[in-house]
């Protein structure tokens, strides 16, 4: 009996799940499911993307603005602590009882299919086809082979599980279905099998999201019969389940909706279509979005392992194979949780079990809801960036009220975490509550989508949003007494402290960087659309007066306003490295000084952190343009979770899902965007080309990766060099390309000579940026690798190739 089939984009197993970490993922957005593959008792543990527990409703308090006032002059005064305890009281760690800190997202329960007889299975196989989006499980009982297919279908927007066998009329088993919802039923219907819910109460909330997931088995010989809460499929040929769920969510402030209709509504379309067929369609309408890019980094013989097998020895040995499965597989994930129309991926994407999930599974907004979408521009799935921007629409109206109440200042704001009532008040209290910058990092997500795509209408349709953020800062921005800077105060470096316990302050580094990129984006912005130019003036003046980013003692890049940093903190957050990635304010080409401290900082903050942790450092040891250095934190992180490899901390788990730990799925997404800009990158005035390569793949081949600008890049690489590079134009313009020494001998490149022209307009240049201060420290400028710089004059839809020898 075959095992494996040996596709490199497939995760398979030898043996079933044995928990939810081992189980495996499909999703279309909307739903989504955790399949384990037990042969006596396979479980799906179902997901619909709006059911959270509460209701509508912001978080806001009112009457904190003269505490807040407070807080700024205890900062100024420099009584640090008193700050932060006065911050603890306005904002205390449990929510007010007219308030809350946001809603989790819950599960909606498990189908179980129950195979009497089937515990005793031989010759076990189960996997997960990324290139199809389909799960299948098979094994052997008393000689007969029984195989389960199951995906989430994109098109029909059910679950679909076909259950067949190698002789007729083989397939017995019994449906159920069970939920940890407190208020819930079973029942049955002559062929369907209904399980009706409402969501949890919590933190001064109460649950009114009500939902429906409906169960339809389509039998091929054999019968179909149900007791109250059961249906039985006996002696069957061949059986279909489908899987539709509903809830009364219209929106964020609406729950008007009829959950049994809209559970209904997507089964007579589902059942219409023969399996071949929906299944074909699945593939089809998944493909479009998967097969643009390939990605081929070399195979060995540990392709032939079971998954499981090579995440444990992938350090140890050489697996190029991993590394591109699992760079498609963030790719699969983007896919599976967030599509045109659904709700943002969340801090788990769509996949949760539980009813209070590790941190509500919210969108935490001081990193891990931009993670997640750090490789929908690079990767070639735009559209999919879509439900992260309709969210930020009803932020910036939400977060009027935050902006207004909390700071007496106009446009809009939020703070560290919100949810599927789009909250924007303070969350987790004083300490970690208490940044007000969720908002001006959202926002950068607007302009690189611009950026990637020159979408002019996009750009018009979300200057609203754009502005909004912006005239928050120009109004909430306060003088500091020291250099006359202005500053946000109260705020924090996300999570970390510089006093034991204290971790409020006025002008973190990562709010300069946050605070000029919303004002750079808007500035530009208004330009392109020509429009508001009296309020860019107002924000070019304002830029003027920011800090700039400072270098420290220890040669590092200062993380707060003042020099505190610590060369041995190891905290997980790196947040003032932002100006090095995702931004693109340090650049070895325009200020050295700074892209030298920014490395010093990072080497201070060490490797194994937590698993979203090792993930941005892949992008940031790519953009220090050290292939090698983001190579190990690719290796620290595809080690098996809590094991010495990733540190006791981070690493992976059988799944391939990312272990913070435990499960949050930024860390998948990180690693996929970290890959990409090991090949190639476009932040920095140009495309470039293998900028990070590692040792460790010296030959390989990238397909469809999409720089800023709208270039989409094909490249090959052997020993080190590239042997084959083709630009594609989707928008034409000046496109610039730097080639590294790593051009093989003998390459001719069909480009213009550099003329000294300006790069395409939809770059960002780094280098109009605030200017260092470096008096307290002696860098030494970063040691470059000979690169070429070409300016290629393009069309629309033209290609242009570099062929090396």
């Amino acid at each position: 009996m075959q095992t494996q089939a040996q596709n490199p984009m497939v995760l398979w197993y030898a043996k079933p799940a044995a928990n939810w970490n081992e189980a495996l993922p499909i999703g279309n957005g909307r739903l989504a499911a955790m399949v384990f593959g037990q042969p006596g008792r396979e479980q799906l543990q179902l997901n619909e993307e709006t059911v959270w527990a509460g209701e509508p409703g912001n978080n806001v308090v009112s009457g904190v603005y003269e505490g807040v006032q407070g807080i700024r002059k205890l900062l100024f005064e420099g009584k640090y602590k008193e700050a932060q305890d006065l911050s603890n009281k306005i904002f205390p760690r449990k929510a007010a009882p007219t308030s809350n800190y946001g809603m989790p997202y819950q599960t909606v329960g498990n189908l179980l299919l129950t195979f009497p007889g089937h515990e005793t299975a031989t010759n076990y196989y189960r996997d997960l086809d990324i290139q199809q989006a389909v799960v299948k499980v098979r094994y052997q009982v008393k000689g007969i082979t029984y195989t389960r297919e199951t995906f989430a279908s994109l098109p029909d927007q059910v679950i679909v599980v076909r259950l067949t066998a190698s002789k007729p009329g083989s397939i017995t088993c019994r449906l159920g279905l069970n939920s940890p919802q407190l208020i819930h039923r079973v029942q049955t219907e002559p062929t369907k099998l209904v399980l009706t819910g409402v969501s949890g109460s919590h933190d001064n909330k109460a649950g009114k999201v009500k939902f429906q997931a409906h169960i339809v088995p389509k039998v091929e010989g054999g019968t179909l019969t149900s007791t109250d809460s059961t249906l039985q499929i006996t002696g069957a040929t061949a059986a279909t389940v489908y899987i539709s769920i509903g809830t009364n969510f219209k929106n964020y402030h609406d729950l008007s909706g009829d959950e049994s209709a809209k559970a209904g509504s997507y089964l007579p379309a589902a059942l219409a279509r023969a399996y071949p067929a929906a299944k074909a369609a699945h593939v089809a309408s998944y493909r479009r979005y998967f097969d643009r890019v390939s990605l081929n980094l070399g195979s060995t013989e540990a392709v032939k392992k079971p998954t499981d097998v090579r995440l444990a020895e992938f350090a140890a040995g050489h697996d190029p194979g991993l590394a591109a499965l699992y760079f498609q597989f963030g790719r699969y994930l983007l896919i599976c949780s967030s599509q045109p129309g659904t709700q943002p991926a969340n801090l788990q994407g769509k996949w949760n079990d539980k009813l209070a999930p590790p941190w509500d599974s919210k969108y935490t907004v001081n990193i891990n809801t931009e993670m997640n979408y750090w490789p929908a521009e690079v990767t070639n799935l735009p559209e999919l960036h879509q439900p992260l921007f309709s969210m930020l629409k009803a932020l910036a109206e939400t977060g009027r009220e935050s902006a207004s109440a909390i700071y007496h200042a106009r446009g809009w704001n939020m703070h560290h975490n919100t949810d599927l009532w789009r909250i924007t008040g303070n969350v987790d209290g004083g300490f970690y509550g208490m940044w007000p910058m969720g908002g001006a990092w959202l926002t950068q997500h607007l302009w690189q989508h611009y950026l990637f795509t020159g979408n002019h209408a996009f750009l018009r349709e979300y200057y609203p949003v754009l502005k909004g953020a912006a005239l928050f800062y120009a109004d909430a921005l306060q003088e500091e007494p020291s250099h006359k800077w202005l500053v946000v105060a109260p705020s924090m470096s996300p999570e970390n402290t510089y006093q034991s316990g204290v971790g409020v302050s006025a002008g973190t580094t990562m709010d300069n960087q946050l605070v000029f990129d919303v004002f750079t984006n808007a500035i530009r912005a208004a330009a392109i659309l020509n429009t508001d130019q009296p309020f860019a003036d107002t924000l070019r003046c304002l830029l003027n007066r920011l800090p700039p980013m400072q270098v420290g003692q220890h040669n590092q890049l200062q993380e707060w306003l003042q020099d505190w940093d610590k060369p041995d903190d190891k905290h997980r957050h790196v947040s003032h490295l932002y100006g090095l990635y995702p931004s693109q304010q340090i650049s070895p080409y325009a200020n050295p000084e700074l892209f030298a401290a920014a490395q010093n900082s990072l080497v201070y903050r060490g490797d194994k952190s937590t698993g979203w942790s090792m993930g941005w450092k892949v992008n940031l040891w790519a953009r220090l343009l050290d292939g090698n250095r983001a190579y190990k934190l690719i290796a620290d992180q595809l080690s098996p979770a809590g094991t010495e490899a990733s540190g006791q901390n981070g690493g992976t788990y059988p799944n391939l899902l990312d272990a913070h730990p435990p499960f949050q799925i930024d860390g998948n997404f990180g690693c996929t965007s970290g890959i990409a800009e090991m090949l190639v990158q476009s932040h920095d005035g140009a495309i470039d080309i293998l900028p990070a390569l590692p040792d460790a793949w010296p030959t390989g081949e990238v397909k469809g990766l999409v720089a800023r600008g709208g270039y989409v890049v094909d490249l090959a690489w052997a020993k080190g060099k590239v042997t084959h590079l083709q630009i594609t134009s989707r928008l034409g313009g000046n496109c610039r390309v730097r080639l590294h020494s790593q051009v093989a001998a003998g390459g001719k490149a069909k480009l213009t000579p550099a003329r000294g022209t300006n790069p395409n307009p939809f770059y960002q240049n780094a280098a109009i940026q605030p200017p260092l201060i470096s008096a307290k420290a002696t860098i030494k400028k970063p040691v470059l690798a000979p690169s070429f710089v070409y300016d290629l004059n393009t069309k629309a839809g033209a290609t242009y190739t570099f062929s090396g020898k």
